[in-house]
């Protein structure tokens, strides 16, 4: 009796789990769906779910707006921004789990806080900034700002991470002699390359797909794949199947990132898990 309700159980989480996934699939394969139908068929009512697929869409974008360009702009903020936080996060990190005060938790509470303000408050200043130094639709410009953005987010998993590294490794190097330099470059660093590979890439993904701080302080020179995307509309209105060929092309390659290092990005979301 017990086994057959545990294999009862096992079919209805196995039942829920396939559920729970086809409703967050669900809204890529529409879009998918979208991207390959001729603007007549992507404004059908009924929508057409069986019709002949074209790349027109996808042709349309490529003329209308250089999305090598877009691309590379993504590429480039993403990588730079997470390089240059994780440059900060890791010194910041480390003296905080190996040299705690009463103030440690405090600041890293603080400066998670930070992440719960709506960008459009802080809007204001920062554009006037940005105009003021000539950081306004430039990669510099939105490098630092997703730097500044995940900053708080990686120096939080990095924490964590380093917090779970055992003391008696880095207490046996003392001993030996080893310096604090040494002690972080051959320690601490090789044991924490797993976390933070995957704080790098959560970090980089959260970089690539921001969409706020890139329409607004981006532009045809710097904009990355969100600002083509918003580009899509015009004052004739919205085009449906352009707007999701461009969404696609967008997402696709970090879609694919996602893919082949999922079980990196989930540990690096469960590291700043609370226990």
């Amino acid at each position: 009796m017990h086994n057959k309700s545990s294999s009862t159980l096992l079919y209805l989480r196995t039942a829920f789990a396939w559920f729970f996934a086809c409703v967050l699939f669900f809204p890529i394969f529409w879009l998918a769906l979208m991207a390959f139908k001729t603007e007549a068929q992507a404004i059908a009512s009924p929508p057409l779910l069986f019709f002949k697929p074209t790349l027109q869409s996808f042709y349309d974008v490529l003329e209308r707006a250089n999305y090598v360009d877009y691309a590379f702009n993504s590429l480039i903020t993403s990588v730079a921004s997470t390089v240059i936080g994780l440059m900060i996060a890791i010194p910041a990190a480390y003296s905080m789990a190996f040299f705690p005060n009463r103030s440690t938790i405090g600041i890293l509470k603080f400066m998670l806080s930070s992440r719960f303000m709506p960008g459009v408050g802080a809007l204001m200043p920062i554009y006037i900034c940005y105009q003021y130094f000539g950081l306004l639709d430039t990669r510099i410009g939105l490098t630092i700002m997703f730097m500044l953005m995940n900053l708080p987010i990686m120096v939080w998993l990095l924490y964590t991470n380093l917090k779970e590294l055992p003391k008696e490794i880095l207490e046996a190097a003392r001993m030996d002699g080893a310096t604090l330099a040494h002690e972080f470059r051959y320690i601490v660093l090789p044991l924490a390359t797993g976390g933070i590979a995957s704080t790098a890439l959560v970090c980089m993904v959260w970089a690539w797909n921001e969409s706020f701080w890139s329409l607004n302080l981006g532009a045809a020179n710097a904009g990355t794949l969100s600002w083509l995307i918003a580009s899509m509309s015009s004052p004739e209105g919205l085009f449906w199947a352009k707007l999701s060929a461009a969404s696609l092309m967008a997402i696709a390659p970090i879609m694919a990132l996602g893919w082949f290092c999922q079980k990196q990005l989930v540990q690096g979301m469960t590291f700043g898990a609370v226990k």
